[in-house]
């Protein structure tokens, strides 16, 4: 079971890195990488894209996490990231929060500790991406509800743990 760091962080496997069109899945019983497709529009995934371990979203899935890193990580790698804020949305299969992350120990990020601290522009590409990214696949959609800070992020995270079995 992967422990909480103290310092108000979090550990996120990356499933895709920032850049990819390639949608990749880990499965949680072999630990195998499956390529699960490629995005059928032109939009690449804005940040590395990934999963919380020992958490259960609102879709049935681990919940979901994006970290800001300079430089894309390949997939199955566990990062540590501090989260900043939450975009909402909902796709086919229901509710699907998007926890948004950055890596604590990197001064780029140092000052940034909510949701206000990150500049308009990456904020409005993050919310333009899960926008679009499914709109050319049959059966598929998603369209974002809004935006949270830090402390709607961290109340996301422990609904999500509360849920995972087990816990």
């Amino acid at each position: 079971m992967a422990k909480e760091p103290s310092d108000g962080c979090i550990h996120v496997v990356i499933e895709i890195p920032r850049g990819s069109r390639n949608k990749y899945e880990i499965d949680h019983d072999s630990g195998r990488i499956f390529l699960d497709r490629r995005l059928f529009t032109a939009t690449t995934y804005p940040a590395d894209y990934g999963f919380i371990p020992d958490t259960l979203g609102g879709d049935g899935d681990p919940l979901d996490a994006l970290v800001l890193l300079e430089d894309p990580v390949y997939p199955g790698v566990w990062v540590e990231a501090r989260p900043v804020g939450v975009l909402f949305m909902h796709d086919e299969a229901g509710e699907d929060a998007k926890i948004l992350c950055v890596p604590p120990r990197e001064p780029r990020w140092a000052d940034v500790q909510d949701i206000d601290d990150l500049t308009p522009q990456l904020v409005a590409e993050i919310q333009h991406f899960f926008e679009v990214y499914k709109a050319l696949e049959p059966g598929k959609s998603s369209s974002t509800a809004g935006l949270a800070g830090r402390d709607a992020a961290w109340a996301e995270i422990h609904r999500a743990r509360a849920n995972y079995p087990g816990h």
